[in-house]
């Protein structure tokens, strides 16, 4: 038993333990690749979020993973795709507030949305609950904007790449199929310049941008490179539960 994965504990751990910090796993379930598991973001996004609390709570911080929500916002083209389930933020918003509805009624007040999935846009659903929750502090960790991507892996890209390639073969090798079975995941460019050079964003249209659906070359990818990766973005996420725990959210600026 973790007492620190919802999923794991029972109500006698639960029972005898003041809990600090919630964490919310956010994943989605869509095709990455020929070799990667639909799963892909959900899985990697709540063993990191495993990985961190264990730190966390290795240093005395009550924290608690709860149950992954494996339901992403996906583009177009993406939507048409067999089994990519697509959960708009609309829907994202009324599941997001039953939860925070509980744990504020539970005497939980701090919450940690951990995305991962590019697609989901926290954000603003944070800034829509947080004037009808006052005593919670809602926060938002991404961990793959956490640390420098350069300083782990060689290729690009954000989609089924080397970066979730190498997470995956070190977390769950045996979902990941032969890489010379994989798409090499390159990508059509925009036509329109200010799209190409973030002047402008619109969504990507995916059917139209990768032939295999992923973007980014994972052939470089390797369990190595996935551990030492992983340790160190959870170590650093680690450090904010902690920091999060021991704070008094209604005094937070010097």
């Amino acid at each position: 038993m973790k007492p620190y994965i919802l999923e794991q504990t029972n109500w006698k751990q639960i029972k005898h333990t003041k809990y600090d910090v919630a964490v919310l796993p956010w994943g989605a379930t869509e095709p990455h690749n020929y070799h990667l598991p639909y799963g892909t973001d959900s899985l990697e996004t709540a063993k990191i979020a495993e990985d961190a609390a264990a730190k966390a709570w290795a240093a005395g911080t009550k924290v608690m993973v709860l149950p992954v929500i494996p339901l992403g916002s996906q583009n177009t083209g993406q939507v048409d795709m067999p089994f990519c389930l697509h959960t708009p933020p609309s829907t994202q918003l009324l599941i997001l507030k039953d939860i925070v509805t509980a744990l504020n009624r539970q005497g939980i007040k701090k919450l940690v949305i951990m995305n991962g999935h590019g697609g989901n846009t926290f954000k603003s659903l944070i800034r829509e609950l947080q004037p009808q929750f006052p005593e919670m502090f809602l926060s938002l960790v991404e961990w793959f904007n956490v640390p420098t991507r350069e300083n782990y892996f060689e290729e690009d890209g954000d989609h089924a790449n080397e970066m979730e390639t190498s997470m995956i073969l070190h977390y769950f090798p045996e979902l990941v199929l032969p890489l010379e079975e994989a798409g090499d995941g390159s990508s059509k460019t925009h036509k329109l310049k200010g799209i190409r050079e973030k002047t402008a964003w619109a969504p990507r249209q995916w059917d139209k941008v990768s032939d295999d659906t992923g973007i980014g070359n994972p052939r470089k990818a390797t369990a190595e490179k996935g551990k030492k990766f992983v340790e160190d973005v959870s170590s650093t996420i680690a450090s904010y539960f902690t920091e999060l725990a021991l704070c008094d959210i209604h005094d937070l600026y010097e």
